[in-house]
């Protein structure tokens, strides 16, 4: 009895940690999007249509919603999260910074924008992806760069796109299409040492964070210039996605359809936040960038059979498929610059692979070392999800492969010399 009591507690366990892991592509869309403030379904309209669209099952609540969770019978409900709730202090049911960073750990992507009022959770859950938000009532400030519409205190600001990450996986068109953002929010900074983190989008080199109602600086800026981050993504190890904005106003109706005219005259007709919102939103929500690689062969070049093991200098030829996941669909990968290394500890060789429709092959020739090998294939590159993949084989010199062989024909009944 005993015995069977503690198989079914391992059996649940075992259930919870299987069941708690998301998948990594982006065929799953449960989208809960947190809002503070119930009026913003309304003042963001544009940007939440788009999405469901998109084919996202878009769950609304509250932020300090007492039936909020995100985890029920050792599964996760959602598979993505948007906050757009940056004043809330402490979030309804279970919610905090520590579910949080589980949620992306099990696989699943987060969004949140900020204001010039951070809760306690978003920060903390921030700062475990290092980024630091500016103090509370601070606003991102730039007296050079600022919209006709400002109230005075120069927070309306117009964000170049020459300030843009070069990265069209991540930010879409926006950087072609050359028409500035409006922002108005907080500032941040990220971690220099964190080299999971990218900086999507700057403030000017004019630009500072600190409170606006304060007349005359007290003490340093929280950010000066373009280190002064308006818009930075992570991508966990793992590659679970989670993107900080620090403005909830740049994905509201009113930034999508307004018109921007700059302090310095300049005049657009539209602003580009709604390409890069939706751009931005694609991309942390596995809608691109998501690559897999399948159907890995290896054999010898001369009669394309694999042997049960290889000889030094054999000529050989490896080839994988590799797939990107776009919209939906899986659809060949066209990328170049795809290298395979032949390690035994060190790579004895590393050459790129031909890439012919997204089957990507090379031929090479064994060098003289016997041992154990693998084909390592470990590809990272910005904007698209790491991917490693190591095949191991192994390697005899020709005087063992003879001795192997003549014991293979006489079924090891014959006794044998060694030398």
């Amino acid at each position: 009895m005993l015995r069977l009591f503690i198989f079914s507690i391992g059996l649940f366990l075992f259930t919870c940690v299987w069941s708690s892991t998301l998948n990594i592509e982006g065929s799953s869309k449960r989208l809960l999007v947190l809002l503070d403030n119930l009026g913003i379904r309304e003042s963001h309209a544009f940007y939440f249509k788009q999405l469901k669209d998109r084919g996202f099952e878009v769950t609304f609540k509250s932020s300090d919603d007492s039936s909020l969770q995100i985890v029920k019978y050792g599964e996760y409900v959602y598979d993505h999260i948007i906050i757009f709730a940056p004043s809330t202090k402490e979030f309804g049911g279970r919610l905090d910074a520590e579910i949080l960073t589980q949620f992306v750990d099990a696989g699943g992507n987060v969004l949140i924008a900020g204001s010039n009022t951070i809760g306690d959770v978003i920060r903390e859950f921030a700062g475990e992806c290092g980024i630091e938000f500016a103090d509370d009532k601070s606003s991102v400030i730039d007296h050079l760069n600022f919209d006709v519409n400002d109230d005075g205190q120069h927070t309306l600001i117009v964000a170049n796109p020459n300030n843009l990450l070069s990265s069209e996986l991540i930010i879409g068109q926006a950087k072609k299409n050359n028409l500035p953002f409006l922002f108005r929010g907080t500032g941040m900074s990220s971690d220099p040492d964190n080299p999971l983190l990218i900086d999507v989008l700057t403030a000017s080199s004019t630009s500072y964070t600190a409170n606006p109602n304060e007349k005359t600086l007290s003490e340093y800026p929280a950010t000066v210039g373009k280190r002064t981050l308006l818009i930075s993504v992570l991508q966990a190890r793992n590659n679970a996605r989670v993107g900080f904005v620090g403005s909830v106003d740049f994905f509201s109706n009113d930034f999508f359809q307004s018109s921007v005219q700059a302090n310095n005259g300049k005049k657009y007709d539209k602003s580009g936040n709604q390409e890069l919102a939706m751009a931005l939103t694609d991309w942390l929500f596995k809608q691109r960038g998501v690559l897999r690689a399948r159907n890995i062969h290896h054999y010898l070049k001369d009669d394309k059979t694999t042997p049960r093991f290889y000889t030094v200098k054999n000529d050989i030829v490896f080839n994988v498929q590799f797939d990107e996941f776009v919209h939906g669909k899986w659809m060949p990968f066209n990328g170049t610059d795809v290298q395979l290394e032949f390690v035994r500890i060190d790579p004895f060789v590393r050459t790129t692979l031909n890439n012919k429709g997204g089957q990507l092959d090379v031929q090479f020739r064994i060098p003289d070392t016997y041992g154990i090998f693998k084909f390592v294939i470990d590809y990272n590159r910005i904007g698209y999800t790491h991917l490693y993949s190591a095949t191991q084989v192994g390697f005899y010199s020709i005087n063992i492969n003879i001795i192997f062989e003549t014991m293979i024909k006489r079924k090891q009944t014959d006794k044998f010399t060694w030398f």
